[in-house]
């Protein structure tokens, strides 16, 4: 019992050093309505989507990244269990910054879809 509490302090302690430089993007504010959106606000939205989509792949990237550099450390001495943790953190991490990343896609794609709808009743 007391050696799991010491690596599990010891992971606690070594996780934020680890990822303290990777900053987790806000997700865009606004998605266009499809319904009433011009096409401009349309276009506008995708690039929004475009653009956190971009820095989401930064800060996957930088988190995979401080995370190999904190295992490969020279002088880091971790042990099996401790370098799996860093690891699970990781994957915790990028799996919560891939499910935030599609919910966005589809907000969005779901209103691209309505936009369309509508220009072709119209048509």
């Amino acid at each position: 019992m007391k050696s799991l509490l010491a690596v599990a302090i010891a992971a606690a302690a070594l996780a934020p050093a680890a990822y303290a430089d990777c900053t987790y993007p806000p997700a865009p504010s606004q998605i266009p309505d499809g319904s009433t959106a011009t096409l401009k606000q349309m276009i506008a939205g995708m690039k929004t989507v475009g653009h956190y989509n971009h820095q989401m792949e930064g800060y996957l990237s930088c988190i995979k990244l401080e995370r190999d550099s904190a295992i490969g450390k020279p002088g880091a001495k971790l042990t099996k269990q401790q370098t799996q943790e860093l690891e699970a953190i990781e994957i915790q991490k990028h799996n919560a910054a891939v499910d935030q990343l599609h919910a966005v896609a589809n907000r969005f794609n779901a209103q691209v879809k309505i936009f369309k709808a509508r220009g072709k009743k119209s048509g």
